[in-house]
């Protein structure tokens, strides 16, 4: 009697299974170059964010160094001007994709920081030039 019911119980075809795995193809196909693009996306973000942290702190460092505009101005004198222990604070004045801010590590006091031409080329694609206004010229 147990033979028989053994007998009568059937598993998956290799059709079937076949089927299941090109569904989850399919899937993976659609989702894996959005979630690249969304990564690169949030890259851009990133290094926009911490643009905006540099000129701030180019600014503060202008102002408790009696800094007059135009002046030159080095990462390490705005280093202390961004939070301790952030990534950007121990980039050592490089962005996310290793390219220098500002021009190799300087800037200028009442200047924008902008956006290397390095990086705008690896991120261009989800990143367009309005995206990086005012940071990229």
């Amino acid at each position: 009697m147990l033979q028989k019911l053994n007998k009568n119980r059937g598993g998956f075809t290799l059709v079937e299974i076949m089927i299941v795995v090109a569904i989850i193809a399919l899937l993976a196909a659609i989702a894996v170059p959005n979630f690249l693009r969304a990564r690169k996306r949030s890259q851009a973000t990133r290094i926009l964010e911490d643009l905006r942290i540099i000129d701030s702190a180019i600014d503060q460092y202008a102002i408790e160094a009696n800094k007059s505009g135009g002046a030159t101005v080095n990462w390490t004198d705005i280093q202390s001007y961004v939070k301790k222990g952030s990534i950007i604070y121990n980039s050592g004045g490089t962005d996310l994709l290793g390219t220098a801010f500002g021009n190799a590590g300087t800037f200028s006091v009442d200047a924008i920081p902008k956006l290397s031409s390095t990086t705008f080329n690896k991120l261009s694609d989800v990143a367009p030039v309005d995206f990086w206004s005012p940071f990229y010229p």
